[in-house]
């Protein structure tokens, strides 16, 4: 019971020390990583920036306590980050304690929500985010993050939560660009590029190995911390207006308590639910790739129970929602990291950190953080997915590129929310209108084939009809229209036959318009008859009134219904006839 509910007593029981060796140099590879990037993000979500170190502590701890993925990294993240802005910002201003508290209670509320549904085991509801419309929607994040730190980059006052608003505001303060900020951010920005794309293979063209060459290409944003933050302290350049980070508390992550105001947690609630189903897809998408390439397995149930430990990890000790990140949790994967351990000793390496390093960066310009976030979204940005989806599915096009354009124009909680809605309708429109076939025998064989794309044998006597979804409530009417609009005016039929091989479920409503088609059928003349249907199907239909009161039969086979009430030449005899 133990090991099922606290993964750790799993995978600990057989800790060693290899693995031990393997997650410490992940963990040191990945705490060079998070240290600029967990300052950039807290900036981002417009929060001090020991807040993103403080959510990067427990909250890990707390993960490799009670997750299952054991190369899963979790932290602040970007689209996270700028969803907790979005969200809080309606509440209190930015730089006040009430923004803080309010960013204390999201992520309390976002942990409480996880914890819950982990609980009742309700992580399928992630199955209702579609992949392209969740592409679409970080894709969209990506440029308003990208524009949101253009301010940073330019060393202006500007604002807005759509990207019309941020490039109003930025044109409207262009003239206020300080020179040495904009210097600062451009150099910042493309040394950052280069790192991610060519510092590795010059590195290796120099002969260094593959594991110290990736050591060092991760270690490019803290290169370029240190280098303007030396440059700003030797010059002083504060002086001339450029934006330091400014003094940061030298201590371990407070205990802190989230507002329990009743009215702060409703207007909370919302975007709390939001933050908490989107970092949960995110996280759990990246968990299932990590740990497929190595033939393990995640439970999405129990990563619920994890995310939700973390986020009340993080409101408890100064931190703001959190969950599972991409980039860190490759690297982490691809430094061998062996088990959640690595996180744990991520953990006391930021911890260190937040003791030791925090009057270091007293000077570091917030321009080098904006450029850090940028170079890191951008490789979320992929517009590739409006063609993809062009190619493949006008309708996946159309819930991809309105989650884009109404994320871009309206905001990150609008942009998401149309994506949840869009999933779920995406998926009601699909099922509400079938697939159905009208089939027939194919010549020497006994496989039925629609009429319209295959040559096939058929008899004006039988129409079969094969359905190719689940019966229920939001499609069993358009299965009546299509049935009586198929047999009126058709003189020769005598028989209908549901051919029901991709029948998984067929609800109650679905029920009573099958016994509705039946009847009316009844009525005319016409026979109804089922076949290939499946034994959990079958168990339910045996349940009701519907078999007692069938004009049919239900066959084993569609042959052998073929065969039986309406042969055709040329067929293949039956071995055996209806169940």
């Amino acid at each position: 019971m133990l090991r099922r509910y606290i993964p750790v007593f799993d995978w600990g029981r057989t800790y060693n020390k290899h693995q031990f060796s393997n997650d410490m140099i992940a963990a040191i590879i990945v705490t060079i990583m998070l240290i600029p990037q967990s300052l950039a993000y807290a900036l981002l979500a417009g929060l001090p920036p020991e807040m993103g170190l403080y959510a990067s502590i427990l909250p890990i701890v707390l993960y490799a306590i009670f997750g299952t993925s054991r190369a899963l990294a979790v932290g602040p993240v970007a689209v996270v980050s700028l969803m907790t802005a979005a969200a809080i910002g309606q509440v209190a201003e930015a730089g006040s304690m009430g923004y803080a508290m309010a960013a204390l209670t999201l992520a309390m509320l976002s942990g409480a929500m996880l914890l819950m549904m982990g609980v009742f085991k309700l992580g399928f509801l992630a199955n209702f985010l579609s992949h392209p419309v969740i592409a679409g929607f970080i894709t969209a994040s990506g440029v308003l993050i990208a524009a949101s730190q253009l301010k940073h980059i330019l060393g202006v006052d500007a604002h807005g939560h759509t990207l019309w608003e941020i490039v109003v505001s930025l044109v409207r303060h262009l003239p206020e660009t300080n020179p040495v900020t904009l210097v600062i951010g451009v150099a910042a920005t493309l040394f950052l590029f280069w790192v991610r794309k060519g510092l590795k293979p010059l590195l290796k063209r120099l002969g260094l190995g593959p594991r110290p060459a990736d050591v060092i290409t991760k270690a490019g944003p803290v290169a370029a911390v240190v280098a303007t933050t030396v440059v700003v302290w030797a010059l002083g350049l504060d002086q001339q207006q450029v934006a330091i980070v400014g003094e940061v508390p030298q201590s371990l992550p407070p205990l802190t308590l989230p507002s329990f105001s009743l009215d702060l947690m409703t207007t909370l609630a919302v975007p709390a639910l939001l933050v908490s189903i989107i970092g949960f897809v995110e996280s759990v998408s990246v968990a299932q790739t990590l740990a497929a390439k190595k033939r393990q397995r995640i439970d999405p149930d129990q990563e619920l129970i994890g995310l939700g430990a973390a986020n009340l990890g993080a409101a408890f000790t100064g931190g703001y929602p959190v969950t599972g990140g991409f980039a860190r949790s490759v690297v982490n994967f691809d430094a061998g990291a062996e088990t959640p351990a690595a996180g744990a000793f991520t953990a006391v390496g930021l911890a260190i950190a937040a003791v030791a390093l925090t009057p270091l960066i007293f000077y570091l310009p917030k321009a080098t953080l904006a450029a850090t976030i940028i170079v890191a979204v951008l490789s979320l940005v992929d517009f590739s997915i409006l063609t993809r989806t062009w190619g493949y599915s006008r309708k996946d096009f159309t819930a991809v590129a309105a989650t884009i354009i109404l994320t871009l124009g309206f905001g990150v909680e609008v942009g998401v929310s149309a994506g949840v809605a869009l999933s779920v309708l995406l998926f009601l429109f699909k099922t509400s209108r079938p697939h159905i076939a009208e089939v027939g025998l194919v010549p020497g064989t006994e496989h039925f084939r629609n009429i319209n794309r295959h040559k096939v044998l058929t008899n004006p006597a039988l129409l079969t009809i094969r359905i190719d979804e689940s019966l229920y409530f939001a499609n069993a009417r358009f299965l009546e229209d299509y049935v009586y609009d198929r047999v009126v005016g058709d003189d020769a039929l005598k028989h209908v036959v549901f051919m029901c091989s991709a029948v998984n479920e067929v609800d109650m409503s679905a029920l009573e318009s099958l016994e509705a088609i039946n009847h009316r059928l009844s009525d005319m003349g016409l026979k109804l008859h089922l076949s290939e249907v499946k034994g959990p199907v079958m168990d339910r239909l045996k349940r009701s009134h519907f078999l007692e009161e069938l004009s049919g039969e239900v066959f084993l086979s569609q042959y052998h219904a073929q065969a039986k009430l309406a042969p055709v030449e040329d067929a293949p005899q039956p071995i055996s006839s209806a169940i």
